[in-house]
């Protein structure tokens, strides 16, 4: 079985149920990988080159954690208490590498409320591929399956829930309900909000989530004892700001008073409105669609976007990063009349012979 995963976090916060696979893969360019992807090579057996940031992108990053600690606070103490009140003493299963950050903060937070112990796994899930089975059988070799709780960052259109939902078919005493900062999908009732809002480490990658690369899964690397793999890169340790994103929102919880009355939305309002763009830009692949905040920058950090749709009314501070990514990269920017989202990237279609 494989040694846990090598990350920035403290060892007392998660448990990274990952192989290390540094030095191993080599990474490549958006340019090289997206012809790849989209000719059907899997995006798991391939690890992306890391976006080195600009000065200005930076300074978009800083004046959203500042302005945004606020907000994702209250959505941590929201999320957090309503898990608490699902599962008395919950384990909290994040999907690397989003949900690492949100499952560390919950955890603190009912730790320090609560006064109880809350196990933490990180473990990975591939659209395609589906969840990390070695890494699940040795959560369930030490806690209860009525326990877990799947924790990640925020929803897209909902398609690593569907993945989640496939996968604990063959873990039926499993809930499958993630649990989010933000679900703007609409899909889940574990979450702070179902507003689309500005999640500060969406905006960075491994910096922002304990320096390790997205999750890696290919059958000349990885055996089928061992977990999933992800790289660790060590050569950003003088970069990493995981724990001041963790911090900077800490310091704003509050643990009275706290609203834990589930919002009412509209099931699967995300996914219709995404069908409804791919159909109004005739995308055949709905998976060249990542609508919401955090996937429009996933697109603009790790893919060739094709352009972005930013809400008619969505406020700057919300996307100022975007359209500083957009503006860096030459990327077109439309405004959209988006319901559920704030912005929405477009994958560009680029076959294997581009």
């Amino acid at each position: 079985m494989s040694e846990f995963m090598k990350s920035s976090y403290r060892n007392d916060d998660v448990t990274v149920l990952l192989k290390d696979i540094t030095g191993l893969v080599k990474p490549l360019p958006a340019k090289e990988r997206e012809p790849l992807i989209q000719s059907g090579v899997h995006y798991c057996e391939m690890l992306p080159l890391e976006y080195e940031p600009s000065e200005g992108y930076i300074r978009e990053y800083e004046n959203a954690l500042n302005r945004f600690s606020d907000i994702t606070a209250r959505c941590i103490e929201k999320v957090s208490e309503l898990i608490i009140a699902d599962k008395k003493k919950p384990v909290l299963v994040s999907l690397a590498r989003a949900g690492l950050p949100a499952g560390i903060m919950i955890k603190h937070y009912l730790e320090k409320k609560y006064g109880i112990a809350v196990p933490h796994y990180g473990v990975s899930i591939i659209r395609g591929r589906g969840i990390d089975t070695n890494a699940m059988n040795y959560i369930l070799s030490r806690h209860s399956a009525e326990a877990v709780q799947f924790v990640d960052g925020w929803t897209g259109k909902g398609a690593i829930q569907n993945q989640v939902n496939e996968a604990m078919k063959a873990y039926p005493n499993i809930d499958p309900r993630i649990a989010v900062i933000s679900d703007p999908a609409c899909i889940t009732p574990f979450c702070g909000t179902h507003e689309d809002f500005l999640i500060a480490s969406s905006c960075l990658n491994s910096v922002v989530s304990g320096l390790m690369s997205r999750t890696f899964l290919r059958s000349d690397i990885i055996g089928e004892t061992d977990f999933h793999g992800a790289a660790y890169y060590a050569e950003l340790e003088g970069s990493d700001r995981s724990y001041e994103y963790i911090n900077a929102v800490e310091k704003c919880i509050r643990y009275d008073d706290v609203n834990v009355q589930p919002e009412e939305f509209e099931y699967g309002a995300g996914r219709a409105e995404t069908a409804e763009v791919a159909e109004k830009f005739g995308i055949a692949d709905i998976n060249l669609v990542k609508p919401g905040i955090g996937e429009t920058t996933r697109v603009l950090l790790r893919r060739i976007p094709h352009m972005v749709l930013i809400a008619e009314d969505a406020p700057e501070e919300y996307v100022a990063h975007i359209t500083e990514l957009a503006r860096e990269k030459g990327v077109r920017v439309e405004k959209y009349p988006l319901r559920c989202y704030r912005a929405c990237g477009i994958i560009k279609n680029m076959p294997a012979d581009t």
